[in-house]
């Protein structure tokens, strides 16, 4: 018989934190805790397992399942004297989900399982509150007719709020039992005339109806969009956790709350957190009811006047530290808590690794580095490649007078501007449309997790820093600023009014500080952040580390100084074709590619020539001592000529020649499949005097570029499109024969290597044939992965989504890469070039260079370097030095 259940609780557990593929993140922490002997309280976690069994088996729920978990509620009853279902102390319980990976609000919970009409009278009786237990039965009903049987919580909602309205209260705290009461049998009036069946009585019934409803929600949009977006795969499925309650409900000297041990903002050595009295834990996070402060600094730092928990529950506080403090020394990581407090009663409900801002999960690896802690492989370890994005935000010009409208919590630092959306579909819909949108919501909810990845900042007028919006922006590196209650959304007017009468209306410009919490009108000029002393001394341990350089793809001086700050060792592709888009060149480029014979392109080009020749020199001079490669001109010449009429007529008047000529011209060079026709080398072999002006160019600008550097250029030429070795043979003889004149015209001799891009599978097949011409290999992976796919980038996007959903891929080939198929060609190239050619360099240029998961296939592969984006090279160096720590565990 499988063990599907693991029981935890009474100082011992059943598993341990090591367990957490089978217990999941929440589940594996009880146990521990447990095991600790911290307050816990009793339960059982069914392992994830039974999640992928109920979905390969048609929603079927094994039958030891159902033994395994009665048996476990049994023991519970015994270790806390309570009866699932009794009529005099009733036990209840808490269904919730527990992925193997963090996913924060993505799937449901059940509060309060057990209750009933019996129970509920019970429960009153014991607890001495009879309000309290009618407050729990209504907010059962509305959770479990929401989670369960599909009916949306708002109508609940509306029930609540007209009859606070009929009463003349205003919060939910002034309803009395009675009245709850009353409310209870409105809920349960709409569920038998909503969905034509009364609310389940039986407690058994309610347990396995939440227990199918997590399991379900495992594959509910919102879970299924942020896997796709946090690569968490759908096989792993997610565990369910079945708890006893603790209430935080229960008066005054009840209360519930959230904390880090440290400040996930900053980083902060200092116990941050909220909590609210008499309330359960769905409040705290759902930004319902405004939270106060755990610890008294953080109270005066917030400006708040309610007391906090330090000072209004002293001793659990003081608990409550002592185990922050044990429990991180224990993970040796900030930890993540949530808590309950049932009449004085400190109870832990959950630890994990708490989710932090780059700049804060910097400072902490540091600082626990320096305080021992860790080591400093393991603080390289601890940052996610991909969130080094952050720290590259950009951020208010201090300089600049502020139009405040409105200010809430600095929820998650950077700034951004775009246009005022108030629904996740419309955030969405003006990603695809290349329009930057500010989300404004009155609070997010899971479902809004596509709005808010597609936002350039969201701006919530409810909530805590704990609340979905904060957790989930902080996550995913987006500004966000939370609880601005000095403003209101009216969501049916589509109007966010602002402090001074101000009101912006949908598709109004504003910009939040998620640093400072403001609201602003309109744009405002911004600023590039400085990177962090944590920062260089990450990055410092982390380049100690790797084994791989990491260069840059840079055609502009721009990008190439950007770049060198950011640490590039070079540049792997400059990709020439792009220099000759630039003001008046364009022009020229056009009259080599229409002109009639040799002679007229070679006119041309001897215009272009001192064109390239001066982009080249700054190029080698900012990236002097560091290896350049230059590709030369690959795309089909059609991209550089005009398209519409209109452009063809103001061309060939540029051009002195009568529009309907030119048309023909360009027609003529029209090709029906350009990205497999005439281009790369296949234009230098038939006009093999543009390889040449190319040729002088580079070599031309590395002989000035030495002189004024006073360092000799290390010097590569690419050839693009390469399939057959005689076709690299024609091109390099090109290339050195002119590296040749011109060494004897300066008086220089010119040190450079000649290479190809292999971005065509024979080229990979072959690559032990073109490694005797080839002195380094660069993969091309955009176009290996167009031309073995056969599928093109430009279109791809239209069903590689469906492709992702159906489960038949489970990520873009064109942003991570394709390992079996693309991946193995490259192994086989690498492989057999070195074969050939035992010192071969082999670097990849593709959009993969950026990419973490394709930068440890490259490491894996015994790859030289990696190129990427200029933006995307601290990523890269982070990403290769976790790779080559990962290889050497093994």
């Amino acid at each position: 018989m499988s063990k599907w259940v693991y029981r935890f609780g009474g100082g011992e557990a059943e598993g341990r934190a090591a367990d957490v593929e089978r217990l999941g993140g929440k589940g594996a922490n009880l146990a521990e805790m447990a095991s600790l002997g911290l307050p816990v309280p009793p339960g059982l976690t069914i392992v994830a397992d039974a999640c992928v069994f109920y979905f390969n088996n048609n929603r079927t729920i094994p039958d030891d399942l159902k033994t395994q978990v009665l048996e476990g509620i049994t023991v519970i009853e015994g270790q806390t004297g309570r009866v699932f279902g009794g009529k005099a102390k009733p036990l209840l319980l808490s269904v919730r989900s527990g992925a193997r990976a963090s996913m924060p609000g993505m799937m449901d919970t059940v509060l309060n399982l057990g209750l009933n009409d019996e129970t509920v009278q019970a429960l009153g009786h014991d607890a001495g509150d009879a309000r309290f237990a009618w407050d729990s039965y209504r907010r059962f009903i509305q959770m479990y007719a929401d989670v369960v049987m599909g009916l949306d919580h708002e109508i609940f909602e509306e029930i609540l709020e007209d009859e606070k309205a009929r009463l003349g209260h205003d919060y939910d705290t002034d309803l009395s039992a009675v009245e709850w009461q009353h409310i209870v049998s409105l809920y349960k009036r709409m569920i038998e005339d909503e969905l034509d069946t009364s609310f389940p009585q039986d407690p058994h019934v309610q347990l396995w109806g939440a227990i199918r409803a997590v399991f379900s929600s495992w594959m509910n949009p919102r879970a299924v969009t942020y896997r796709m977006l946090h690569r968490i795969p759908e096989e792993w499925g997610t565990a369910v956790n079945v708890q006893t309650m603790v209430f935080g409900n229960l008066g005054s000297s009840s209360a519930t709350g959230v904390a880090f041990t440290r400040n996930p903002s900053t980083g902060e050595r200092e116990l941050y957190g909220e909590f609210l009295v008499n309330a359960q834990g769905e409040d705290v996070v759902a930004g319902i009811r405004t939270p106060q402060s755990i610890t008294e600094e953080g109270r005066i730092a917030s400006g708040s006047e309610k007391p906090s928990m330090e000072k209004l529950m002293p001793e659990a506080f003081a608990e409550f530290r002592a185990i922050c403090d044990r429990l991180e020394i224990h993970y040796r990581d900030m930890q993540d808590l949530e808590f309950t407090i049932e009449r004085g009663k400190l109870w832990m409900l959950q630890t994990r690794s708490g989710k932090r801002t780059t700049r804060a999960a910097m400072k902490i690896a540091v600082d626990m580095v320096e305080e021992g802690v860790i080591t400093e492989e393991e603080a390289v370890c601890r940052i996610e490649p991909p969130s080094l994005d952050q720290l590259l935000h950009p951020t208010i010009d201090p300089r600049v007078e502020r139009h405040v409208v409105g200010s809430g919590l600095p929820a998650s630092p950077g700034a951004a501007t775009g246009e005022i959306v108030f629904t996740a579909e419309e955030a969405v819909e003006a990603e695809h449309e290349g329009r930057k949108v500010i989300l404004v919501r009155i609070e997010t909810s899971p479902e809004d997790i596509h709005g808010m990845h597609a936002a350039e900042g969201i701006l919530t007028t409810r909530g805590g820093m704990t609340s979905h919006a904060a957790v989930v922006a902080r996550g995913m590196g987006i500004p966000c600023v939370v609880g601005a209650g000095s403003m209101r959304v009216d969501m049916r007017n589509e109007l966010l009014i602002g402090g001074g009468g101000v009101t912006l209306k949908r598709g109004d410009t504003v910009t939040i500080d998620g640093s400072s919490g403001q609201v602003l009108k309109g744009a405002v000029p911004m600023i590039q952040p400085a990177l962090s002393g944590d920062f260089g001394k990450l990055m410092a341990w982390a380049d100690k580390t790797r084994r791989m350089t990491v260069r840059t793809n840079a055609d502009t001086p721009q990008d190439a100084r950007a770049a060198r700050s950011f640490g590039a060792e070079g540049i792997g592709l400059c990709r020439t074709e792009h220099m000759f888009f630039e003001g008046d060149r364009i022009h020229v480029m056009r009259e080599m590619i229409l002109a009639e014979d040799e002679k007229g392109r070679r006119a041309a080009l001897g215009k272009l020539l001192p064109m390239q020749r001066s982009d080249f020199i700054e190029l080698f001079s900012i990236m002097h001592g560091l290896p350049v490669t230059i590709r030369l001109l690959d795309p089909p010449l059609h991209e550089f000529l005009p398209k519409t009429e209109a452009e063809i007529a103001e061309v060939a008047k540029a051009m002195a020649m009568p529009p309907a000529f030119l048309a023909r011209r360009i027609d003529a060079i029209h090709e029906f499949n350009p990205m497999l026709g005439h281009r790369g080398c296949r234009l230098a072999i038939s006009y093999p005097e543009i390889a040449e002006m190319q040729a002088r160019a580079i070599f031309e600008a590395a002989v000035e570029a030495g002189k004024l550097t006073g360092e000799p250029v290390e010097l590569e030429i690419m050839v693009p499109l390469v399939s057959l070795r005689k076709e690299l043979d024609y091109v390099k003889g090109v290339i050195d024969r002119v590296a040749e004149d011109v060494a004897k015209e300066t008086g220089v001799p010119i040190a450079y290597l000649a290479g190809t891009m292999i971005e065509l599978p024979r080229a990979a097949i072959r690559a032990h044939v073109i490694a005797e011409t080839a002195e380094f290999f660069s993969f091309g992976t955009n176009d290996l992965t167009q031309t073995t796919f056969g599928m093109s980038r430009d279109d791809a996007a239209a069903f590689i989504p469906t492709y992702q959903r159906k489960g038949i891929i489970e990520h873009d080939p064109f942003i991570s890469l394709d390992f079996d198929g693309v991946g193995e060609l490259i192994q086989m190239a690498a492989e057999r070039g070195r074969r050939t050619r035992n010192d071969l360099k082999l670097g990849i240029c593709g959009e993969h260079g950026g990419d973490p998961a394709s930068i440890r296939f490259c490491e894996n592969a015994d790859l030289d370097y990696v190129s990427c984006s200029p933006f995307r090279v601290p990523i890269a160096r982070l990403a290769a030095a976790q790779a080559a720590i990962e290889r050497r565990k093994g």
